[in-house]
């Protein structure tokens, strides 16, 4: 175990490193900052000096070699736009980024699994069809189409949410929370339902299928001829085994939906990193884009490896596989 999560920690370092690379290297050819940064009747030798400043005039290598050594502290530099730390103001933006993913995750497995665990025992109800052909509205629609709509629906018609920003915020240290007002609670639902939309629709599947798939198993059929009640069979045996690759999906989904906020931290206004990265793209704010990379690559990575180690400690299958191969 020790040595399939040192590998595995290995592994992730490689990944860092790549990621690095192609986010400095692709970066470099976003645009000059100098010309975001001054005026268009800016004379040359100012430019040369804003561009030397910002050590834009060193060879590629020392910049780079100079980035990873800063980042590997979380150190991204100075913002072109806010001339400020870029660490800092991922720290701002990050508790926005995280609650919205984190409540979009929860509203994506509370009711995939519902549905379908539902949709699975009472397949041939209408209530299950229905699920279904929500699934497939879930899946076939683009994010930010269904940000408009609820926005059309519930912001614009009905007046019951607001159709922007994130509401009262209350701080907890350096961490912000919308979740302890109001304001906040009614802000993260239209943006948490937008970006949960697809993951609930997956899980629902998944826990479908696989609730299929357990239900015509031999043990199970055992355990209806011991006698067991139905609710024990559906929820004590058939569910457990459902759930091992649930945890797996959920889990990657997580990374995933930090990675493609951008396009609900957009629609909505959303204050978090995802957003930052937009407005970075605009005014070609490299430290902020190669930084938002980083960290977003940062998160998915560790994420990856808790689902891993998590994936050995839940299935004996795969720990008895891994003993056999050390």
């Amino acid at each position: 175990m020790l040595a399939f999560t040192l590998r595995r920690a290995l592994q992730a370092i490689g990944v860092m490193l790549a990621v690095g690379v192609i986010a400095f290297s692709m970066f470099r050819f976003a645009g000059d900052p100098v010309n975001q940064m001054v005026g268009i009747d800016t004379p040359a030798a100012e430019r040369e000096q804003v561009r030397k400043s910002l050590g834009l005039d060193d060879p590629v290598l020392v910049q780079f070699a100079r980035y990873f050594g800063n980042a590997v502290q979380f150190k991204f530099g100075i913002s072109y736009q806010f001339r400020q730390p870029v660490s800092t103001l991922l720290a701002e933006r990050m508790p926005a980024t995280l609650e919205l993913a984190t409540c979009a995750t929860a509203f994506a497995m509370l009711f995939g699994i519902l549905m379908g665990v539902y949709t699975a025992l009472k397949r041939d109800t209408w209530l299950a069809k229905v699920f279904q052909a929500v699934s497939l509205i879930g899946i076939s629609l683009p994010t930010f189409l269904i940000g408009i709509l609820l926005i059309y629906l519930f912001a614009v018609t009905l007046g019951w949410l607001p159709s922007f920003g994130r509401g009262e915020v209350v701080k907890l240290g350096w961490w912000s929370t919308g979740l302890l007002t109001v304001s906040g609670l009614k802000a993260i639902i239209m943006p948490a339902v937008t970006l949960g939309l697809f993951q609930m629709t997956l899980i629902m599947r998944l826990v479908r299928a696989e609730m299929l798939e357990v239900l015509r198993t031999d043990y199970i059929r055992f355990a209806r001829a011991r006698g067991l009640t139905t609710r024990a069979i559906h929820f004590g045996h058939a569910l457990k085994n459902t759930l091992v690759p649930v945890i797996t999906v959920v889990g990657l989904q997580f990374g995933t939906v930090i990675a493609f906020s951008i396009v609900t931290e957009t629609v909505f206004q959303w204050p978090g990193m995802g957003l930052m990265f937009v407005q970075a793209i605009q005014t070609v704010d490299i430290p902020i884009m190669a930084a938002y990379l980083l960290t977003v690559s940062l998160i998915f990575v560790t994420i990856n490896l808790v689902v891993d180690i998590l994936y050995t400690i839940v299935d004996p299958r795969l720990r008895s596989t891994i003993s056999r191969a050390h």
